[in-house]
């Protein structure tokens, strides 16, 4: 498993969704799963999986992979206007921890551009046109940072730690995709977030439930 560098996430590291969707693949089990992130995943270099630990190549875990049990339901979709407005509201596009980020960074130049913005409800909400390639990385990917994005503020970013998917089909190429994301905890520096995507049709595709965790000060950006 190499985890390329269009894939990152911070500086330095693999985008925590794309890469878990990675390590999901190679684990190989036909039922949801869910990834513990226990450092940054490196990019461009070999990654071994051995009974669901994820090592680099000097033996350092990166990794855990496990069933996941049952998730939660659905986060409600919102109609694909609704998803356009509340893009077009995201607050990253002004103050962004990693702006280069693979998922919803602005400034990538060939990334996701996955702009969730709140809804008055405190959920989130983005349109998401899906690319020409299409693999269930790219979908843990979508299924990332729009949670994130509603626990993140100024002065405080945070980082995905653990995710568990659901994942019931691929969007297809070019489709317009409708992601929703709320925080269901939130407390010191840990939250547990609930995401969940849409087709053009309004059909559920995904589902995820993650932990994310607030930066340090002396780390932030």
């Amino acid at each position: 498993m190499i985890i390329e560098s269009r894939y990152n996430g911070p500086p330095g590291s693999g985008n925590g969704g794309w890469s878990a969707g990675v390590f999901a693949g190679a684990y190989g089990v036909d039922r949801p799963v869910e990834v513990t992130l226990r450092r940054p995943p490196p990019l461009d270099t070999p990654l071994t999986l051995t009974d669901g630990d994820v090592y680099d190549p000097d033996g350092h875990l990166v990794a855990e992979v496990r069933p996941a049990g049952d998730l939660p339901a659905p986060v409600p979709p919102v109609d694909p206007a609704t998803a356009r407005a509340a893009s077009a509201g995201y607050p990253g596009l002004v103050d962004h921890p990693f702006p280069g980020c693979y998922v919803c960074g602005p400034d990538h130049p060939d990334g996701l551009r996955i702009f969730p913005g709140r809804l008055p409800d405190g959920r989130t909400a983005a349109s998401w046109r899906v690319p020409q390639r299409v693999t269930a990385p790219t979908a843990w990917a979508a299924l990332d940072c729009p949670g994130g994005w509603a626990v993140i503020a100024p002065g405080r970013p945070y980082v995905l730690g653990r995710i568990a998917v659901a994942l019931d089909a691929l969007p297809e190429p070019g489709e317009e995709c409708v992601v929703t994301g709320r925080v269901i905890t939130a407390e010191g520096r840990l939250a547990v977030v609930h995401t969940s995507f849409y087709g053009s049709a309004g059909g559920l595709l995904g589902r995820a439930r993650a932990t994310w965790v607030a930066l340090p000060p002396a780390s932030r950006p």
